[in-house]
């Protein structure tokens, strides 16, 4: 298994995720011919995306779906209208293929918003972007994975130095905005285990956060807790730059 993670941030979403004989998407927030032109570097095109999964309904996360046929989408239910989607159930198992899905809930201010645990062999990836806080009733059921993409979406201090309204702060910074570094760190302590490769940090402000804040964040709330974060291949996603992961060989 391994993941494309094309573009990451309040502009767009969107991660591809391949294994042999699948080829899933999680959310469809940029243009089409970005996704098309990501596919073709693994020799691979649209019709070859045999799930899309919708993590909720906000502009950056479903804007372009209707490129896909209802019978490939996947979401909780009120996510996307029921006669455009395959409905899902919190906690309850699914195959695409030769991938076993499960969705588990996430603190968003949108309807039913979630996030993703993909299974295929010995290979396992949780995603969760979108969250305020960290729900710890997941943490029986998404333990250990292979590979952790997690939110990391502000540092405190910058986002409070933006000169973004008040309220849109308060909502950021609630639990049905999104994760802080420090939380991010905390929640993926939870998560991560023996078996856990690589974590992916996810979902970065471009103007409240750095990829080097968000990491040393990680590394003092990592140290804090006496756990030795160099076991882990740690990096940033980025809204522009797509990042693979996972097992790829070239």
């Amino acid at each position: 298994m391994f993941f494309d993670i094309i573009n990451s941030g309040s502009k767009g979403n969107a991660t591809l995720v391949f294994t042999k004989e699948t080829t899933i998407l999680i959310d469809m927030g940029i243009p089409i011919k970005v996704i098309e032109e990501e596919l073709s570097k693994f020799g691979k095109s649209i019709k070859d995306i045999d799930a899309v999964l919708i993590t909720h309904n906000h502009a950056d996360h479903y804007r372009n779906i209707k490129t896909f046929s209802p019978k490939k989408m996947y979401s909780l239910e009120g996510t996307i209208p029921g006669s455009l989607s395959n409905v899902i159930e919190i906690y309850k198992p699914f195959k695409v293929i030769d991938v076993e899905i499960m969705a588990f809930p996430t603190s968003h201010d949108a309807t039913n918003p979630c996030g993703f645990l993909l299974k295929e062999g010995n290979e396992s990836l949780v995603y969760m972007t979108d969250t305020g806080t960290y729900l710890s009733n997941n943490t029986p059921y998404i333990k250990n994975p292979t590979y952790l993409v997690i939110e990391s979406n502000h540092d405190i201090q910058m986002l409070l130095h933006t000169n973004r309204p008040m309220e849109l702060i308060q909502r950021i910074m609630s639990d049905y905005g999104h994760l802080c570094n420090e939380d991010s760190a905390f929640a993926a302590l939870e998560i991560i285990g023996e078996d856990t490769k690589e974590i992916v940090l996810a979902h970065l402000s471009e103007e409240a956060n750095t990829p080097e804040l968000a990491l040393a964040a990680y590394h003092k709330v990592f140290q804090y807790a006496r756990v030795n974060l160099d076991k882990y291949k740690l990096r940033c996603a980025n809204q522009n730059i797509p990042l693979i992961g996972g097992n790829y060989e070239d």
